[in-house]
């Protein structure tokens, strides 16, 4: 049964760019702009807690979170992503997209405005009140993102969905660099009023005790956007997909996508049965493994072996922002100044390094194609990592420091045009509609962990800052991101097409399936896809 002579999917599968589109990515982004807000802030945020909470005047330094604390304050968010993208995106696919949808989005406006708040006075209570809303608004930013994959690949024309589940995710970029405005911003103000002496002046008197206000106000301004969003999240009707095919309900799905699409379609419920009636094996069935295990194995390495990478960027931040003159010796500025330029810092290497990289995939994902866009990620990211590894001595010097600047900042540029996001759209195309929103949740989970083990393992590996480990760690990280360029030959393109073609619903037999309506482009798709394998 061919997918397109169901009225609904084709009629979303050939719609024109309209308005609704725009509004969709903007509502599903939300989630990525928090998660990418949450996670640059807590940088900016753990140096000024150090400072506030655990000066030790025995050392003669300025306080600084101890390891195990900092470790837990970054990773228990980490924990809390990767569970909520198992559990909301399971509930995906058995509850629908949009009934899970809101609460994820709740959960997200909660704890980051309760991120803000201690109960109590001590370091620990400081500290444990925002590990455990951390836990929680991670747990919702994880549901967040098998459903705004899903959910924008089902409302998205085939023409252009690439690129809008790239917007989506670019959402993240937005969110960087807004969070450096705010951190920035907040720090400056706080810094006109409150401003004490350096630390090599004033020691304890350094650290401004109104800054204890500063990092509250940052992390609870997390749960603007979401809050602004909430609305239109909860007026967007159920993907048409999940309404026909899961719930086999032909006629709400017909009557809730004519009301989006500004037209009446047909409802055609025999024909959905009967789509429905001919992929009815469950997910990790032999069915299931014989048509999509090579894909999902390939979405959950490539997604793994990427992040490993990804969240290993602070190892040379630290020689980065000092080498190139953004940020001062702690020793020589004030809590709150140190808080300044570490957010002013990071806004710089996010708006020339990290932001530009997912708006170029949004440009070319359509014309270059998934599939190019991350081996030419991963390889690009393996030369310029091996490069820092080997000149890592040379580099860290004075001379040296723009090529150092311009190596750091192709890395992210290559990771966000390349691999990072080309992870997030690939899962949420190559599924069947009944197991996308899991599948995708099984793939990202399988990034967070890898992740954890760049936010952790490599960064325990080199946290003493000993030039040789942060050299060996390059060279590794260099081999996690070759692997990831031949773990790519395991996925297929998919641009072009529908998601049932692409996932074999429509009878054709999945990605070798093809567009175009005679038999000379037809052979020429087919070994197109052939030639991706």
């Amino acid at each position: 049964m061919a997918s397109h002579s169901i009225s609904v999917l084709n009629a979303l599968d050939n719609a024109r760019t309209q308005w609704y589109h725009m509004t969709t990515i903007v509502i599903a982004g939300m989630g990525f702009f928090t998660d990418a807000y949450d996670l640059f802030c807590i940088s900016t945020v753990s140096k000024l807690l150090g400072r506030l909470y655990y000066y030790d005047p025995s050392t003669g330094k300025p306080g600084k979170l101890p390891h195990s604390v900092n470790n837990l304050v970054i990773g228990v968010a980490l924990v809390g992503t990767l569970m909520g993208q198992l559990v909301f995106g399971y509930l995906g696919d058995k509850l629908g997209r949009k009934k899970v949808y809101g609460i994820t989005l709740v959960l997200m406006c909660i704890c980051a405005i309760c991120s803000g708040l201690s109960f109590g006075h001590s370091a620990k209570a400081v500290i444990g009140t925002l590990c455990f809303f951390r836990f929680w608004l991670g747990f919702g930013i994880g549901g967040d993102y098998p459903l705004s994959a899903t959910i924008m690949s089902e409302y998205a024309n085939k023409k252009t969905r690439g690129a809008f589940i790239a917007a989506v995710f670019a959402m993240q970029g937005v969110g960087i660099v807004f969070a450096g405005v705010v951190s920035t911003v907040v720090s400056k103000i706080f810094l006109d009023y409150y401003e004490a002496k350096k630390f090599s002046e004033a020691n304890l008197f350094s650290t401004e005790l109104k800054g204890d206000y500063a990092w509250r106000i940052v992390l609870m301004l997390g749960a603007l956007p979401a809050l602004l969003t909430f609305y239109w999240r909860m007026k967007m009707p159920e993907t048409a997909r999940y309404t026909a095919i899961i719930e086999g309900n032909a006629k709400l799905a017909a009557s809730d996508m004519g009301r989006v699409l500004n037209f009446e379609i047909e409802a055609e419920p025999e024909k959905i049965a009967q789509f429905n009636a001919s992929n009815e094996y469950p997910l990790f069935s032999h069915e299931f493994i014989r048509r999509h295990g090579k894909h999902l194995f390939g979405t959950m390495t490539t997604w793994f072996l990427l992040d490993i990478a990804f969240y290993s960027q602070n190892l040379t931040q630290k020689d980065i922002f000092p080498t190139v003159g953004l940020t001062s010796k702690p020793e020589d500025v004030s809590a709150l100044k140190e808080m300044f330029e570490t957010s002013r810092a990071m806004f710089v290497i996010a708006l020339l390094g990290t932001f530009p990289g997912y708006w170029f995939t949004v440009a070319f994902i359509e014309k270059i194609g998934r599939f190019y866009i991350q081996l030419v990620g991963f390889f690009m990211m393996s030369i310029f990592m091996l490069t820092m590894g080997l000149e890592y001595d040379t580099l860290k010097t004075k001379e040296h420091k723009w090529t150092f600047a311009a190596l750091y900042g192709l890395t992210f540029f290559f990771a966000n045009f390349g691999p990072n996001s080309t992870t997030f759209v690939l899962p949420a195309e190559l599924f069947p509609t009944r197991v996308r929103s899991t599948c995708h949740a099984f793939s990202a989970a399988s990034g967070k962990a890898g992740a954890m083990i760049g936010a952790f393992g490599i960064q325990y590996y080199t946290q003493d800052g000993d030039v040789p480990k942060i050299k060996k760690a390059m060279i590794l990280l260099a081999a996690t991101n070759l692997l990831g360029f031949f773990c790519t030959f395991l996925l297929t393109e998919t641009k072009g097409r529908s998601l049932e073609e692409i996932s074999g619903e429509d009878g054709g037999g999945g990605e070798a399936q093809t567009t175009g309506k005679n038999p000379v482009s037809q052979s020429e798709n087919w070994e197109d896809s052939r030639n991706y394998l």
